[in-house]
């Protein structure tokens, strides 16, 4: 007899399993990518945290105190403004106010050049050694300014340049070593190898400028059996660098610049030479070598350094956008200091990073289990983890010698807006912010003899086909209008750009320095009608002026500064050194080297 069948249960023992990757019916990938970057905060977002009330006081208790509008319906009012004016205020950054002594009448004098003191002649050129101005040391940014009666809120001072005026070697942004010509267009050394920055950068766009070789490597000519006569010339290298980029070095040494070498006409980066010039032909001396570098729009670069860049969506290099793009805010915190009679404005100077270092120099990492060594780290790229080893699409430099193109030796150059550069970190330093002067600057390195002379344009040596002819075409009624050259190739893909924006053509370096020029004013204004804000709309006159022997620093309206504020008020470093409560302007004192 067979047994009966067992009755199945109406229900389940056992909950069915969900499918994986799917919980409490949100379907969230279980990866994340560019497009959903958020969807692991939404896992974990946590109900905000419910706000302390705020214990009032008693229509008894005003009463008794004679609290003036005790029986209004708003007792708190005033309260409530400040706590609303707090929360505005925190997202506001502004720059760090100093509240110093009143000018003296020098101060309105514009500011003057270096000494320069005859030290020798090379290349049938007379060099100079400059004195009497201030050196940018490590941690701190020295640029001239001028006390100035339009600008009361700022303290009475702004930015300014000084003689020679125009594109050219930046002064203070040599190497000590360096000797000048008084144009400050020409550089050699009696020492090893010491770089000289221009004054002129690079942050978006196409810019062009020559390096003529005065003195360096012999030309094959001048030797009857076609040989390179011994080195006694000296040695040059040219190439682009950033703020970050040490003085004392050649171009190429570090992560932060990209250099050419003379000899065999080699690429440098990260003092890694390798061969780039055809056939290693040296460049020699007489020969102008053509630098031209690409970089994408501002608005693209800050997608990448805050994480967002997406190759699908992002395809173009953005210098000519359709609809203009929000300018994020320029804050510059510094303070004017006195050097030798001459006034500057000293500022935080942005380090090199302990993660391009190791980019530099490589440590093997060591496996606990198998006692080898793991994989390297993953290459910079437009979306590495790490902001300062993100690369920027579309960017590349460009060499020409002589006015013919030989090629592109470097692309995707490192980013460097903020967080990919920081300041050193020290009592006063803010990160995350941009001064308006961060980029790809001209720079050579000379050695032993070695020497070279700059153009920025826009008559240049050599220049390429592209600024050679522009199209001029001229109307019956006199009127010029600049017809667009012919359009770039893009480096990384070979395809022929359209160029529709000023921006998308190749210009001359010595264009961008007007620019700047511009920038540095609106900057000026911006940081003037800020502050005049702040108090209120009132001038130094109605509250008082600065000859009041008050407290050294005004508060800022960044709550992040406040520690910067304190530290200051101590006389805790901070830049100016702590002024102390004189509020006088600090007396700079830099050993000679």
């Amino acid at each position: 007899m067979s047994a009966s069948p067992r009755p199945r249960s109406s229900t389940p023992s056992t909950a069915p399993k969900r499918p994986f990757g799917l919980e409490d019916e949100q379907h969230v990938p279980a990866v994340s990518s560019p497009l959903n970057p958020d969807f692991a905060n939404s896992r974990t977002r946590k109900a905000p945290a419910r706000e302390q009330r705020e214990k009032k006081e008693t229509l008894k208790k005003r009463e008794a105190k004679g609290v003036e509008g005790a029986r209004t319906g708003t007792p708190d009012a005033q309260n409530n403004s400040k706590k609303s004016k707090r929360s505005n205020q925190s997202s506001v950054i502004s720059p760090i106010r100093y509240k110093l002594a009143p000018p003296k009448s020098t101060d309105f004098d514009p500011p003057r050049a270096p000494v320069f003191t005859p030290t020798l002649v090379r290349a049938k050129r007379q060099f100079y050694e400059g004195s009497e101005h201030v050196y940018n040391r490590k941690g701190f940014r020295y640029i001239h300014c001028i006390a100035d009666p339009a600008f009361p809120s700022s303290q009475y001072h702004r930015s300014s340049e000084t003689e020679p005026y125009g594109p050219r070697f930046n002064f203070e942004d040599a190497s000590s070593h360096i000797l000048f010509d008084l144009a400050g267009r020409s550089i050699t050394t009696e020492k090893g190898f010491r770089m000289a920055r221009a004054n002129v950068g690079a942050r978006e766009g196409r810019w062009y400028w020559e390096c003529k070789i005065l003195s360096g490597v012999r030309p094959p000519s001048q030797d009857p059996n076609g040989n390179l006569p011994p080195d006694d010339g000296g040695h040059v290298r040219v190439g682009w660098a950033r703020r970050e980029a040490s003085l004392d070095t050649p171009v190429g040494f570090d992560a932060y610049s990209y250099g050419l070498r003379d000899v065999s006409g080699q690429k440098i980066h990260m003092s890694r030479p390798k061969d780039f010039m055809p056939s290693n032909a040296s460049f020699c001396e007489g020969d102008v070598i053509g630098l031209e570098i690409i970089l994408p729009s501002l608005s693209l670069h800050r997608k990448i350094v805050e994480g967002v860049y997406n190759k699908a969506v992002d395809t173009s290099d953005d210098l000519d956008p359709s609809v203009p793009t929000e300018t994020p805010d320029i804050i510059r915190d510094r303070v004017p200091i006195r050097y030798k009679s001459h006034l500057y404005f000293e500022q935080f100077e942005y380090h090199s990073l302990k993660d391009l270092e190791e980019l530099m120099n490589p440590s093997p990492v060591i496996s606990n289990i198998t006692s080898t060594a793991t994989l390297a780290p993953p290459p910079p790229s437009p979306n590495h983890p790490i902001p300062a080893l993100r690369t920027l699409p579309f960017s590349s430099i460009k060499i020409y010698k002589n006015g013919q193109a030989v090629g592109t030796p470097f692309t995707d150059l490192l980013a460097f807006l903020p967080p990919a550069s920081k300041p050193l970190n020290q009592v006063g330093a803010r990160e995350g912010l941009d001064d308006g002067m961060l980029g790809y600057f001209p720079a050579i390195s000379v050695f032993r003899g070695g020497c070279a002379e700059v153009n920025f344009g826009p008559d240049f040596w050599c220049p390429p086909s592209e600024l050679a002819a522009p199209n001029i075409a001229f109307s019956e009624d006199e009127d010029v209008d600049m017809l667009s050259a012919e359009p770039p190739i893009n480096p990384l893909t070979g395809i022929r750009n359209p160029v529709e924006g000023v921006h998308s053509r190749l210009r001359a370096l010595g264009e961008r320095f007007n620019e700047q020029i511009v920038e540095d004013i609106v900057y000026d204004i911006v940081d003037e009608v800020d502050f005049w804000a702040q108090d209120g709309g009132e001038t130094d006159q109605k509250r008082g002026g600065l000859g009041e022997k008050g407290p050294t620093v005004l508060g800022p309206v960044d709550p992040e500064a406040e520690e910067v504020v304190a530290a200051v008020r101590d006389g805790v470093g901070g830049l100016g050194g702590g002024a102390g409560g004189t509020g006088e302007i600090k007396e700079l004192v830099q050993e000679e080297e």
